[in-house]
């Protein structure tokens, strides 16, 4: 039995369990894990509960408070709101997109960074393409003035829509009255 229990001892005794500190190299102590997760949690409440404290908010304070909230319904309201204009009135739209086209990769670097940013996360922007990417935008500039120019040559709501140019053939051709099939047949229907 002495033998035993020095072999048992050895394992278990001495404040100390061979075992248990074996398996927590491998799987987390459960009641350690949660005590660390209330403290965790409760400095976390404690913390968000200060920040919003009321003793010390003056106009001033609620006001950039209120200012704070806005960017994030702002960017979610208006990215829908750029898609129901594509449906309404595409045309208006693909105007505003060529132009977005122009934009130069820079600019859109310094603008992921300011949202990352705001939003709490990093962003690096690489410095060395800047001058690449800037004469890349100006050589699109023809091609975007172009597209502009057909998306506006589209238009069927403007007033010089039916405007003939200056070919005098087809001015000719449109003043000249024309067989109307669907009006004859509505002639013969109403007769």
């Amino acid at each position: 039995m002495g033998l035993i229990e020095r072999i048992l001892a050895v394992v278990f005794g001495g404040d100390r369990n061979m075992v248990r500190d074996t398996v927590e190299v491998f799987r987390e102590n459960a009641e350690a894990g949660a005590e660390r997760a209330a403290t965790l949690q409760s400095a976390a409440m404690q913390q968000y509960g200060a920040e919003f404290a009321i003793a010390r908010q003056g106009s001033f304070d609620r006001f950039m408070d209120g200012v704070n909230r806005l960017p994030r319904p702002m960017l979610a309201l208006g990215t829908l709101g750029l898609f129901v204009t594509a449906m309404i009135n595409p045309l208006w739209f693909s105007e505003r997109m060529q132009g977005i086209a122009l934009v130069p990769e820079p600019l859109w670097w310094l603008l992921g960074v300011i949202v990352s940013f705001y939003f709490g996360a990093r962003h690096q922007v690489k410095s060395q393409q800047f001058q690449r990417e800037i004469v890349g935008t100006m050589v699109r500039v023809p091609q975007v003035l172009e597209n502009i120019k057909s998306i506006r040559a589209m238009r069927f709501d403007d007033v010089k829509v039916a405007d003939t140019g200056e070919d005098a053939r087809l001015s000719v051709a449109s003043l000249a009255p024309g067989d109307n099939p669907a009006l004859e047949a509505w002639r013969r229907a109403a007769a």
